[in-house]
């Protein structure tokens, strides 16, 4: 699966490469100062993405102050590749503290948004313009008008939204459609091998509604990357993750029994613990993108090589249940095993047209433990 096999992002006719490349670290400035690259480094790095095939970027006006917006706008002027990439910012978080409307989803803030972006960015459209994040405030109609306003003005081309429940995403779609709206195309969301919290309802519900699930990362902020040892003080070894860089969150014993597992899988394919961690990801379904972060333009390779192999059924099943959590309260009454057992009860039932491999087996209770 090399990076320049492309795929469609959601319901939409927009080809997207199956690793896009996040651009948080270029920059100095802001929030991400501490693991920010130069200009001259970001310019590898982007220029090695694009020779790989790869033509999906995804940056925010929050990341590095702007900073991160202002690198690309050079970098794909410079190369001439304005046509050829597919370019993701995002707007909510605030660019002026203080200001009550300089952050939010609001109509006011998306114009001034898009309009500084466009600015930094160097360019007189956005392929694909998401909201960042609910502010749990704005109406969900407000959003979609301003969305769709954008489009037909040209200065967006796609729009998506990032980190929201699933209600919200299905509101917005279903609104977008019976008031004949531009649709979303895309759902940026966190999804890893030890996050999987989208699958509850996310996943179902982009695929029923047609929004791509853009996973960002995938390497779990670096956890999976098996850089790390567990301590008393937390974890330790060389990355952002070690002391001050955990920013408080810590990880479960199955967790760290997981790296074991991931390892073990990563050895008998002959392949690094995050090549493992991110064809996972990029292969589950409901995902059309997941989204990689690197540091030098090696990274970028080590990490495009994750698409050169082929997970075994095996060795995915030995994943999957290694990563399992139960799933919380309700939600266990949507697994196959529960409704095999009760709904379904002596029979073979399935969501799949006749032909697929029906979802649920013939469960009895002695099967649900």
């Amino acid at each position: 699966m090399p990076l320049d096999q492309y795929f469609l992002l959601g319901r939409s006719g927009l080809r997207v490469s199956r690793l896009a490349l996040g651009t948080m670290n270029f920059g100095t400035g802001g929030f991400h100062a501490s693991y920010g690259k130069t200009e001259e480094e970001a310019r590898a790095i982007f220029g090695r993405y694009l020779e790989a095939g790869g033509n999906f970027i995804d940056t925010a006006d929050f990341y590095t102050a702007g900073e991160s917006e202002t690198i690309l706008g050079g970098l794909i002027a410079g190369s001439r590749a304005r046509d050829r990439v597919v370019l993701t910012t995002k707007f909510t978080n605030s660019v002026d503290p203080g200001d009550p409307n300089a952050g939010g989803n609001g109509r006011k803030h998306m114009i001034r948004a898009v309009e500084a972006s466009l600015r930094r960015l160097r360019t007189d459209y956005i392929d694909l313009f998401l909201m960042h994040t609910w502010d749990r405030i704005t109406p969900v109609e407000e959003v979609l008008r301003t969305f769709d306003d954008l489009t037909t003005a040209g200065k967006i081309r796609y729009a998506g939204l990032s980190d929201v429940p699933g209600w919200y995403a299905a509101r917005a779609q279903t609104y977008a459609e019976a008031h004949s709206l531009v649709p979303m195309v895309s759902l940026q969301l966190p999804y890893s091998l030890i996050d999987r919290t989208i699958e509850l309802e996310h996943v179902a519900m982009g695929q029923t509604l047609g929004l791509g699930i853009t996973a960002w990362s995938p390497l779990g902020g670096g956890f999976l990357t098996g850089k790390y040892r567990h301590t008393e003080q937390g974890p330790a070894g060389d990355g952002r993750l070690s002391g001050d860089g955990a920013h408080g969150r810590t990880w479960t014993e199955r967790e760290w029994r997981f790296l074991q597992t991931l390892e073990d899988v990563a050895a008998k394919l002959g392949v690094t613990m995050a090549q493992v961690a991110l064809n996972w990801v990029a292969t589950q379904p409901g995902i059309s993108s997941a989204i990689i972060g690197a540091s030098s333009p090696a990274q970028v390779d080590a990490n495009v090589a994750a698409l050169d192999f082929e997970l075994p059924a095996e060795l995915r099943d030995t994943l999957d249940e290694a990563s399992a959590v139960p799933p919380p309260s309700v939600y266990a009454m949507f697994t196959p095993g529960y409704q095999g057992w009760i709904i379904n009860a002596g029979a073979k039932v399935g969501d799949k047209p006749a032909g697929h491999i029906p979802l649920v087996r013939n469960w009895t209770a002695a099967n649900t433990g």
